[in-house]
């Protein structure tokens, strides 16, 4: 299995209550359930108040490469991207389990 980690950081500025954020966060809440490539999807945002430490985070698992690849591509996936574009950065983690 593919564990698929991605953290997001706000940009300067953008706080968790902006429309769009709230919008970005529920595009991707939906996609629970929606893409059937998911094993596993959770969600939510960092309770830490370390300054090195991420805003928003998304944990999931795939069964192999090639699912994760299909989410990625997925359009709902896609379209939950580019709102995250507008007022977000992020890094993610691939890796086997």
């Amino acid at each position: 299995m593919i564990r698929h980690l991605v953290l997001f950081k706000l940009n300067e500025g953008v706080e968790r209550d902006d429309p769009r954020v709230l919008k970005g966060v529920e595009a991707f809440r939906s996609l629970d359930g929606k893409i059937p490539e998911l094993r596993f999807w959770e969600l939510g945002w960092n309770v830490s108040d370390r300054p090195i430490a991420y805003d928003f985070a998304i944990n999931s698992a795939f069964d192999d490469a090639d699912a994760l690849r299909r989410y990625v591509e997925h359009p709902d996936h896609q379209a939950g991207v580019a709102l995250w574009r507008e007022f977000a950065t992020w890094v993610i983690a691939d890796y086997e389990f």
